[in-house]
């Protein structure tokens, strides 16, 4: 796991601002670094987010594409959430409810980028349809 924040082991809560800010960072560099998806998820978004600057699309657009985005990001980290509490609880040995559960996790990032490449489909579909006819 990444840890670049100089309290490593604490185990207290965070005394200051700056000290939470670095811990979620750290999370943020974790899950980018540990989590494929994660960086899937995150090349999908820059394309969508290209595009969208390219077909010019309008603020209201903008507010659906960057909730898909978010969205489907915030489903990668409940699953990661969920995966790893799974492990830390089940030491890695297999029971049928840690399975549910990851299971469970995983299905909501998908009903996310369904949710998101439904999303970007009514965008950018519809202005693509007229650039090429």
């Amino acid at each position: 796991m990444i840890m670049a924040s100089p309290d490593k082991q604490q185990t207290q809560k965070n005394q200051h601002f700056s000290q939470a800010l670095r811990h979620a960072i750290d999370g943020i560099m974790d899950i980018i670094y540990h989590e494929p998806n994660m960086r899937y998820h995150m090349v999908f978004a820059v394309g969508a987010l290209l595009v969208g600057v390219i077909l010019q699309i309008s603020r209201m657009d903008w507010l659906w594409i960057t909730l898909a985005i978010f969205t489907v990001m915030l489903a990668e980290f409940a699953n990661t959430i969920a995966e790893s509490l799974t492990d830390l609880i089940t030491h890695g040995r297999f029971d049928p409810l840690a399975k549910r559960v990851k299971d469970v996790a995983a299905g909501a990032v998908v009903v996310a980028a369904v949710f998101a490449i439904i999303t970007g489909a009514l965008i950018f579909v519809p202005r693509l349809w007229a650039l090429l006819g």
